[in-house]
C-alpha cells in the first residue's frame, strides 16, 4: 500500500470521527446516521488500523 493510500485512509477516519463528534455536540444534524454514531467511529477505527504499518 502505497504512502498516498495510507494518508487517503487517515484523512477520511479523521473526517468520519469528527462528523461523529459533532453530531454528537449538535452542531451537525443528519437525522439519517445519527442511529450509527457508534459504527462510523468503529469503521474509522478499522480504516486507521488497515493504514497503519
Amino acid at each position: 500500500m502505497s504512502n498516498k493510500t495510507r494518508s487517503i485512509l487517515k484523512a477520511i477516519a479523521v473526517i468520519l470521527v469528527l462528523l461523529a463528534v459533532l453530531m454528537h455536540i449538535g452542531w451537525v444534524a443528519i437525522p439519517v446516521i445519527t442511529v450509527y454514531k457508534f459504527w462510523i467511529v468503529v469503521i474509522a477505527f478499522g480504516l486507521l488500523l488497515i493504514s497503519s504499518k
